[in-house]
């Protein structure tokens, strides 16, 4: 078996057990990660930026070239690579990883770049400051708090669009995505932004918990949000 293989074995294994993984355990790992992390999750077959860059494409309809995006828990930059093949030029990444960031850099399409633990530290935006705020792939347990929401909502300017995206881990809701859900509508309810539209797929990304040879149920389901927050 090849050094990549193992690998991506490894990541298998990671994905199969990292709930409930301390965020500084999390974050280590990715560290650990991030030179292989694109051509990992691409074996993967995950799907978490090209989600959102979908949902973008079909529902946001300001001009590219001028709109200022935050991408939360950037990684190594992809959805911001997809989303300049869209004319989006400028980008501000933030991540907990700093080995990531480093990654982010080289793509040469981030202003700048910022390390914070989400959940942990304040995300480093300020209220109403970004024409797009994004966060592909990152909420889940052990990954992104559903406290960071709110934090999203908060960063995107009156009018702005806030687009996310993430996986059904699980054949029945966790508790995490109920809560998820549930601050997504309450959002809602107060009036601080209204749902645009969603973006849905049967191949999110290959289930880790499964044997790779049953077909029929390789992949999880995944979503992607379109959020416009309200100008009052």
């Amino acid at each position: 078996m090849s050094a990549r293989s193992k690998h991506v074995d490894a990541v298998k294994t990671f994905l199969q057990t990292s709930r409930g993984f301390s965020s500084e355990k999390t974050v280590k790992f990715y560290d650990t990660w991030a030179s292989t992390y694109e051509q990992d999750i691409e074996k993967l077959s995950c799907q978490s930026n090209k989600l959102v860059v979908d949902c973008m494409q079909e529902y946001f309809s300001g001009i590219p070239e001028e709109v200022c995006v935050l991408d939360v828990a950037c990684g190594s930059g992809w959805v911001a690579k997809l989303m300049a093949e869209l004319g989006f030029k400028h980008f501000v990444g933030v991540d907990g990883s700093r080995g990531m960031l480093e990654q982010a850099a080289r793509s040469d399409l981030y202003q700048e770049l910022k390390l914070a633990l989400l959940g942990t530290q304040p995300l480093p935006a300020e209220t109403g400051t970004f024409d797009v705020v994004i966060l592909a792939g990152g909420f889940g347990e052990g990954f992104v708090p559903v406290s960071v929401v709110r934090e999203l909502c908060n960063a995107a300017k009156p009018g702005g669009w806030v687009c996310i995206s993430g996986g059904a881990h699980s054949i029945t809701p966790s508790a995490y995505e109920k809560d998820l859900e549930r601050e997504l509508k309450l959002l809602e309810e107060e009036g601080s932004w209204r749902l645009v539209g969603t973006k849905e797929t049967d191949r999110y990304m290959e289930d880790p918990y499964v044997n790779p040879e049953k077909e029929d149920d390789r992949f999880i389901k995944g979503v992607a949000y379109m959020f416009r927050k309200c100008t009052q």
